[in-house]
């Protein structure tokens, strides 16, 4: 090691060093190992704190496809990389006779480990232990094993099981509690944090995994909320189930709370592992690239043909975004919540990058308030850590009702276009058909930052819609007109000529290149390479005001 020297046994001037036991031998100039009753010691007292709370909690806990806070983090990590920390620390709680009740690890597991050779730290809530209560002791654990996160660069992943605070401890609970958001707010888009609710989550407690980047439900078995079904009852008087409530179709499908919902333990620790694989470390870190042995020059005559003649006919954009993306592997987050807008990770010649596309088959693609939430959520996760987007765009505008104008669905639109703007990482639109008002502009538009913007032949990029135009711009012509109907139509068909194409936004540069659909994947995955050593300074400034 740098700075220490270390002199040959066979040196003369070697000596036996001072301070050591009789147990020195000068034959083999060894220390001793410890004596036998301190092994057994040691070993006797890992025994205790592996077995935990018991066989028969640990049995209750198994039932109904449910695993302990061990083998999930055995299921998470490569076999034999994960390194206990904090083993044998307990609580320190003296009321209601809790004095008298010591486990050790006091209900949560932490250390780290390797996910695919990659270092993730890791902490795991045992229900076993004292229902998984969140203790002063227990969040002083997690706080240690997320500064580590933090010193090392490595992503930190929490798995929750826990019924909440621990009520016997009162405030020093809440201050646990306090301390771990406030962590969570500093490793904020410093390493990825990723929450597993595989248990009860609720009042406080669903904070943390909130300010997380990631969160997985299980199905059936997990819920988070903050007051629980008998409270609301006792206010409100409304009746409902912990799965109706907080469960994850809830939080997947109608709040979009999580990303994920997995239909057990098993598979949800699967997920995690392979989201890993597109994340770096932190964000200093370029994400991560694996070996590509689809070849980036592969065309598909069938994108030629996907775009449908008929404007307002749809299609799935999932379909296209597969077709281009390696292996056909596009993992998407959210599936179910805001389905008129995609969002998730795939690679292009290896490469990790987010894709983000306008939905047609749902609400023609609209963006609405529960799309822009979602999408601009996920743009600056990418930008956090250094993962190119690629937009495919297909947008008519924004969802007309009074519902989303009273739901302010203008600062929420306007959150979207603060994201495009505000990320400094390669920028790629694609727009395969319809980009219309504001929504073109939102879209990954060359005004907002985009660094190449493609565009199909079919591609209409107008203020709006020709016939929308039409019978603005020509109004009076067409009520004066003996046959309107057909002066409408022919006046439509003008209209589309001049304006509802990609070359006039080409023409003035808006559009970098108009592409055949069929090279897709070569035309981004070049654009990509163009902008791999891409830098942009920001300007100075303590952080932005991003309209909430």
């Amino acid at each position: 090691m740098p700075g220490v020297f270390l002199k040959n046994k066979t040196d003369k001037s070697f000596s036996k060093p001072t301070g050591l036991s009789s147990s020195y031998s000068e034959e083999n100039k060894t220390v001793s190992t410890p004596p036998v009753q301190k092994l057994q010691e040691l070993r006797e007292k890992n025994k205790i704190a592996l077995a935990g709370s018991g066989k028969e909690k640990r049995n209750k806990q198994k039932a109904g496809d449910r695993l302990t806070a061990r083998e999930r983090l055995n299921l998470l990590l490569d076999p034999g990389s994960f390194k206990e920390i904090d083993r044998f620390v307990t609580h320190r709680c003296t009321h209601f006779d809790m004095q008298k009740n010591h486990i050790a690890g006091d209900g949560v597991i932490t250390g780290h480990g390797k996910i695919n050779g990659k270092k993730v730290f890791v902490y795991s809530q045992d229900f076993t232990v004292f229902g998984g209560s969140m203790s002063r002791t227990q969040a002083d654990k997690i706080i240690k094993i997320m500064d580590l996160a933090l010193k090392n660069g490595a992503p930190i992943i929490g798995l929750k099981d826990s019924g909440g605070a621990r009520i016997q401890e009162g405030v020093s609970s809440l201050g646990g509690y306090g301390d771990i958001m406030r962590k969570n707010v500093l490793l904020s888009g410093v390493v990825p944090q990723i929450s597993a609710i595989m248990g009860p989550c609720a009042g406080g407690a669903v904070y943390s995994p909130a300010l997380s980047d990631f969160i997985f439900m299980v199905k059936n078995s997990s819920y988070m909320f903050l007051t629980g079904p008998d409270v609301i009852k006792a206010v409100t008087h409304e009746e409902i189930s912990k799965e109706d409530l907080g469960g994850s179709k809830t939080h997947t499908e109608k709040s979009g709370i999580a990303h994920f919902a997995c239909q057990n333990d098993k598979q949800c620790l699967m997920m995690i592992r392979t989201l890993i694989n597109f994340l770096p470390g932190n964000n200093l870190d370029d994400p991560p690239r694996q070996d590509c042995k689809d070849p980036i020059e592969r065309r598909s005559e069938m994108l030629n043909h996907i775009i449908p003649e008929q404007a307002k006919k749809p299609y799935d954009i999932k379909t296209l975004i597969k077709e281009v993306v390696d292996d056909s592997f596009f993992l998407e987050l959210k599936e179910n919540f805001a389905p008129n807008i995609i969002t998730g990770f795939a690679r292009l010649n290896g490469y990790s990058v987010g894709i983000v596309a306008n939905q047609p088959q749902v609400l023609a693609g609209c963006i609405n308030i529960s799309a822009s939430i979602k999408a601009s959520r996920f743009i600056r996760l990418c930008d956090c850590f250094n993962i190119p987007i690629v937009s495919f765009v297909d947008v008519p505008g924004f969802l007309p009702g009074t519902d989303q104008e009273h739901g302010a669905v203008i600062t929420h639109g306007a959150k979207l276009l603060y994201a495009y703007a505000e990320a400094r990482i390669p920028k790629i639109t694609l727009i395969t058909r319809k980009a219309y008002g504001g929504a073109y502009i939102v879209m990954g538009s060359k005004h907002l930052g985009g660094d190449i913007n493609f565009a199909y032949p079919s591609a209409e990029i107008a203020v709006m819609g020709a016939e929308g135009a039409v019978n603005v711009i020509f109004r009076k012509q067409i009520q004066n007109s003996k046959s309107p109907d057909q002066e409408r139509t022919k006046l439509t068909k003008e209209y589309e000529t001049i304006f509802n194409n990609p070359y006039r936004a080409a023409e003035l540069g808006y559009i970098d290149a108009v592409i055949e659909p069929s090279h897709t994947r070569e035309q981004i995955i070049g654009a990509l390479e163009l902008l791999q050593n891409k830098r942009e300074k920001a300007l100075e400034k303590k952080h932005g005001n991003i309209p909430l």
